[in-house]
């Protein structure tokens, strides 16, 4: 049976394709096995316990893709049509800067200003009085095409992904299909405006995060379902290896907890498999790219978040399934015993309790 409805929808983009030889094909596909999808068992097994949450800021908010959160508690997030805002601890929002392009990733500095990953200008700082200021839109001449998640070091130093190279975030399903590393992991020092690039070749270079130890840099790779680390100090600086792989979605934007336990990753959707049915075949990848945006594999209406120990394991994945309270999940960030729960697709926050275990 599975195998009729692959060649169902392989019929299916062959026909399609053929009608729609005139849309532009700019992607360039490669192929790729990806692994057996991990059984929904053991930590992995059906749950609803995202169901819990309060919603905050229900309706207020258009894409809350990232969250920081100051010292009283304040949220910060920023949203489609591209402002940021605060949202008190009474649940009232409010515009703090409008950046006139898309706001994703966030992280406070040591000043107490916004640091931001915005997919249109790069990387950006907003003060609280809503300044706004360019920090990097370029690295080696080549432009930062799409600044998407950020995280700021004891000593200053930004760190931030540079999804693509290739595709913004319109076209992010494109990156995806495509299968390239177009991604990378880049650095920004304040002091001198240098930046730099760390690694290239990342397959959607997404969320980013230090260690508790900041001797190491987390970043997500969206397009093969793993998390790549690299090395800042000790006797393997510079170098990198798999921190976890094989992850029962798409990982999107990583936290580190408060304590330095584990890290939060964020699951916009699991694993789909009409994508994987065809990532060892570049034809029919390009064949995809080709087909009108809303034929084309998109996030499931899912809610997920996983919490990965320190040795890279999944030690609790809470879900909603169907997504009746919260979907396309993009952010968890853990603050006094609660996650706060970003979405790119949806009109929330969600604020769930952390069990105790």
């Amino acid at each position: 049976m599975r195998a009729l409805k692959i060649l169902i929808v392989i019929a299916i983009l062959l026909l399609v394709s053929a009608m729609l030889l005139t849309r532009p094909g700019a992607v360039d596909a490669v192929g790729w096995e990806p692994p057996v999808p991990p059984e929904d068992s053991g930590v992995l097994a059906d749950n609803a316990d995202l169901r819990e949450a309060t919603l905050l800021a229900l309706g207020a908010v258009s894409g809350p893709e990232d969250i920081a959160i100051d010292n009283d508690g304040n949220l910060y997030t920023g949203t489609a049509d591209g402002r940021v805002v605060r949202i008190n601890q009474d649940g009232q929002v409010e515009k703090l800067a409008d950046t006139g392009g898309r706001p994703l990733g966030m992280d406070f500095d040591a000043g107490g200003k916004l640091v931001i990953a915005d997919a249109k200008l790069g990387l950006i700082r907003v003060d609280m009085g809503g300044e706004i200021e360019v920090l990097t839109s370029s690295v080696d001449g080549e432009p930062i095409r799409f600044a998407d998640d950020v995280a700021v070091a004891a000593d200053g130093t930004i760190y931030f992904s540079d999804a693509s190279t290739r595709f913004g975030l319109s076209d992010y399903q494109l990156d995806l299909i495509e299968g390239r590393a177009n991604g990378r992991l880049l650095a920004f020092d304040p002091e001198s405006g240098e930046t730099r690039v760390l690694l290239e070749d990342l397959y959607f270079a997404n969320g980013v995060t230090l260690s508790a130890e900041q001797d190491y840099l987390l970043v997500t790779e969206t397009a093969r379902y793993q998390i790549t680390r690299y090395w800042l100090s000790g006797e393997r600086a510079g170098q990198h290896d798999i921190f976890a792989s094989n992850l029962p979605g798409f990982p999107d934007n990583i936290s580190t907890r408060p304590d330095g336990s584990g890290y939060w990753v964020a699951i916009p959707s699991r694993r789909n498999a009409q994508l994987d049915s065809i990532s060892h075949s570049p034809r029919l990848r390009n064949l995809t790219a080709r087909l009108p945006y809303w034929m084309q594999p998109a996030p499931e209406h899912y809610g997920m978040v996983l919490l990965l120990d320190k040795d890279g394991e999944i030690r609790m994945a809470p879900r909603d399934p169907g997504g009746e309270m919260l979907y396309e999940v993009t952010s968890a960030t853990e603050h006094e015993g609660h996650l706060y729960l970003g979405s790119l697709g949806s009109d929330r926050i969600g604020r769930w309790p952390i069990p105790v275990h």
